[in-house]
């Protein structure tokens, strides 16, 4: 999961620096008054996420079955810790009833 962070980030910095070279060059347009900062980010980021979309399918992948897993352990620790409750509830009142 960090792997896939990481890597998208690292797109989505990639992208951060070109667009800022083409803003800054004259490529694409400046942002209106103060802007511009908030301009490039939103441009980056709307150039970064189709390609983190295409680049990053498998490792998507590979991140979506670790927390499949993970919620799948889960489950099954909370299933177990319900039927124990339930085993000692139902001896304690069985022993309550035979007292």
């Amino acid at each position: 999961m960090l792997r896939y962070t990481l890597m998208r980030l690292g797109i989505f910095v990639g992208c951060l620096v070109v667009v800022w070279g083409l803003v800054h060059t004259g490529v694409f347009p400046r942002g209106l008054g103060e802007s511009n900062g908030m301009w490039i980010i939103l441009l980056s980021l709307l150039i970064s996420a189709p390609i983190s979309f295409v680049a990053l399918r498998k490792e998507r992948d590979r991140a979506s079955e670790q927390i499949v897993d993970r919620v799948e352990r889960a489950k099954a620790n909370l299933e177990a810790n319900r039927s124990q409750e339930d085993g000692a509830d139902d001896a304690a009142r069985a022993q309550s009833r035979t007292s």
